[in-house]
């Protein structure tokens, strides 16, 4: 006899999608919540055996085909018919359209979380049409959205997705004891080859064009010219690397410049960074953002999507308009030559990780979300 609340999560996209779900789960009461994840391949069962109950692993792709799209809804259903949770969780706009198809005309909770509207990324007018469409659509089986910002609900509302009263914001946040762990164990400069008295711009996440590494690099050869000693990191992998490293040599960079590639603890990489950027042209949330608040570094951010909802300009944080490597250059120079205002932006941040980004609240809200949400169904 089942006695706890059987709650299914289904990924496709790891990245963040994956860092969330950890610190997630890692919190969520295992007496009272029976958690399985289905996933695609891109996801590692090592990450989830001490958080999961199961982990089932499909054919799920990033692509939208019609033939694979169709394998993965076959798959996932035949999941949801054999388990038959409680709770039907998606996250990320490819899970969410594959889950809630998969799971029609089967009677349980659906939640989606999008972690950041497809329809806000910079693919294409007709693209963003299409997203929009689909999402309105999927909408009327969906029995709530957990949004990660404000930000993220609004534009769901503006966009008329669906009512006001189905979207539930749930703040992101960060696992503060594995960042920690991380942090203690930082790369020295030594070991990767930036030299000492190197002042330290370095960016972490994807290199592709949603974070902005193009503008990363045109704003790093301004900000060589104003302080000499500048050195560049990109901490991540992806497939503007050639593109980008191309762009360095170009711009006369190249030896000031280092790309990590895929690194397992990619904030470790954090301890060597004088100022920290994410140069996001769309961003769900930005969950890289707590995670330099606590490295204890000045951020340096671009204020699009959520991302002011995280840093107050000149609190926590600077922002700079998208696609400005000029705003760039002059924020980190102004932080080179101005010591206290960096100082009283590390002091801002720590306070605020605390206070707003610990993954223990997020888990706790949903908690009591998926609670309200079995009460209302037994009404």
């Amino acid at each position: 006899m089942q006695t706890k609340i059987r709650v299914l999560h289904i990924a496709q996209a790891a990245g963040g999608v994956d860092r969330y779900l950890r610190s997630l789960l890692k919190y969520f009461d295992r007496e009272k919540f029976e958690n399985i994840l289905l996933c695609s391949y891109d996801f590692k069962k090592d990450d989830y055996d001490e958080i999961t109950d199961d982990f089932i692993q499909i054919n799920m792709q990033r692509e939208i085909s019609a033939k694979h799209d169709l394998s993965s809804v076959r798959q996932v259903r035949k999941v949801i018919k054999s388990l038959k949770p409680d709770v039907v969780y998606m996250h990320s706009s490819k899970a969410g359209a594959i889950g809630r198809i998969a799971d029609l005309g089967i009677s349980n909770i659906r939640i989606y979380n999008p972690h950041g509207w497809a329809f806000n990324m910079d693919c294409g007018k007709k693209k963003q049409v299409m997203y929009r469409i689909i999402e309105k659509m999927l909408a009327l089986f969906t029995t709530q959205f957990v949004c990660i910002s404000e930000a993220e609900k609004e534009s769901a509302v503006q966009n008329k997705i669906a009512n006001a009263k189905k979207f539930n914001v749930i703040l992101n946040g960060i696992d503060i004891e594995n960042c920690n762990k991380q942090l203690n164990n930082g790369i020295s400069r030594k070991k990767i080859g930036i030299p000492d008295d190197a002042f330290v711009i370095g960016q972490i996440g994807r290199i592709s064009k949603q974070k902005s590494p193009d503008v990363f690099i045109r704003a790093a050869a301004k900000i060589k010219d104003a302080i000499p000693n500048a050195y560049f990191m990109l901490v991540g992998d992806g497939d503007m690397k050639d593109e980008i490293l191309q762009c360095a040599i170009e711009n006369g960079i190249d030896d000031s410049l280092k790309i990590t590639g895929w690194v397992e603890n990619p904030l470790s990489y954090a301890t060597v960074f004088d100022v920290a950027a994410l140069l996001s042209r769309w961003e769900g949330f930005g969950l890289v953002l707590p995670e330099y608040m606590l490295a204890q570094k000045p951020i340096v951010a671009c204020e699009t999507d959520a991302i002011p909802t995280l840093i107050d300009n000149r609190v926590n944080g600077l922002l700079v308009p998208v696609e400005s490597p000029q705003a760039v250059c002059d924020a980190v120079t102004e932080l080179y030559n101005n010591s206290q205002l960096s100082t009283q932006l590390i002091e801002s941040g720590k306070i605020a990780v605390y206070e707003k980004f610990d993954a223990q609240r997020v888990s706790d809200e949903h908690k009591k979300l998926i609670y309200n949400l079995l009460c209302d169904k037994k009404k």
